[in-house]
């Protein structure tokens, strides 16, 4: 009876898409992936801990806790899961190679093809964690974090805008002389409206009050209305109005693009694309670069196996070694490029994935080698 049940057993997982061996080498990819990114996290804290302590000595110990490095892990993590994939890759893949693991499995009967697919599968597992956090989970995160450094650290938000000028609507253009944040108020406002390129009306504010989404009050205001040859005028003290812009639409801070999910990040950009806004090459390359990094999960999994499948004489030193240089040379390249689309050279969709195409190609070179 048991040995017919063990039987069954067996056949079962001889033909389940995901068999025994390939949850052994699930565990120890994610495992290793886990472990990896714990150890580097660990290190992070005390750099960071050295680098910001005057700062942290003077915030709360809570929002520190909480607000600041509760927020800060993840999106370290995240930021870096490619080099972390890539490390635990490499790490376990050697070991096993090292114990002669890998020669058995495929002296078994195993293609190299098929013991890619627990490889790829756990490629898929963590593709789709980093995407989850980045474009879901992590923005709102950031929110806190970066108002905690702008409050402790260093601060780089932008309160103050001069000579804005942008179009609100088809049609509509706004501008401001000068733009408070830290008192919602701006200063010399006008608001154009044109039709068949002529002007229809003008309003001029001596001031403008920003008070929650689109609701704007104007002060000491004047609306000029053209209609044919004639002119007519209104002024008043104070009028609640509804102006379909905000404040972040034109005071852009550093880092302001990690604080929006991908779908308020994809609103965001077309917005102001029809606003004709030119400054937001850092939200385009922020919303490729979530794609991107996932795409970066498979294509260094397959690097990383190739590389260390088979044994070799000086041990996995020679294997992790490697992979490091080549997993930082990823981080780098992506870095040029980005810089590249931030100058104009290139679109951001391209500068985020020639890096994937050019490592693509590598990885399909080293697998097709290290098959034979």
């Amino acid at each position: 009876m048991a040995n017919r049940k063990l039987a069954a057993m067996t056949e079962f997982w001889k033909k389940a898409p995901v068999s025994l061996l390939d949850m052994y080498i699930i565990r120890k990819f994610i495992g290793t992936y886990l472990f990896a990114i714990g150890l580097i996290l660990a290190i992070t804290i005390m750099f960071d801990i050295n680098e910001k302590l005057e700062s942290f000595l003077q915030a709360p110990l809570k929002a520190t806790v909480f607000d600041y490095f509760l927020n800060f892990l993840p999106y370290f993590a995240n930021q870096f899961s490619p080099l972390f994939t890539f490390i635990a890759v490499i790490f376990f893949t050697s070991k096993l190679a090292d114990n002669s693991e890998i020669i058995a499995m495929l002296s078994s009967g195993m293609s190299f093809r098929r013991l890619l697919r627990p490889y790829m599968i756990s490629a898929a597992i963590i593709a789709a964690g980093t995407f989850v956090l980045g474009a879901y989970i992590i923005p709102p995160a950031n929110v806190k974090r970066i108002d905690y450094t702008n409050t402790y650290v260093r601060n780089r938000r932008v309160d103050y805008g001069d000579n804005i000028m942008m179009q609100v609507a088809p049609g509509r253009i706004a501008y401001m002389s000068r733009y408070d944040n830290t008192t919602k108020t701006g200063y010399r406002f006008s608001l154009e409206e044109f039709k068949d390129k002529k002007l229809v009306s003008r309003l001029t504010a001596l001031t403008i009050r920003w008070d929650t989404l689109y609701q704007w009050q104007v002060r000491d205001y004047m609306i000029r209305d053209f209609k044919g040859d004639r002119e007519y005028i209104t002024r008043g003290a104070m009028l609640d109005t509804v102006i379909p812009f905000e404040p972040r639409d034109f005071l852009i801070s550093r880092n302001d693009q990690e604080t929006l999910t991908s779908p308020q990040l994809r609103e965001y950009i077309s917005r102001q694309k029809e606003r004709g806004v030119a400054n937001i090459k850092a939200f385009e390359i922020e919303y490729e670069k979530r794609y991107a990094m996932c795409a970066a999960a498979f294509i260094l999994t397959v690097i990383g196996m190739s590389l260390s499948s088979k044994k070799v004489k000086g041990g996995m030193g020679m294997n992790i070694g490697l992979g490091l240089v080549l997993s930082f040379s990823y981080i780098l390249f992506m870095t040029v490029t980005s810089s590249f689309a931030i100058s104009g050279l290139t679109s951001p969709f391209v500068a985020m994935w020639i890096p994937n195409i050019i490592y693509a190609i590598i990885a399909v070179i080293l697998y097709f080698k290290a098959a034979r």
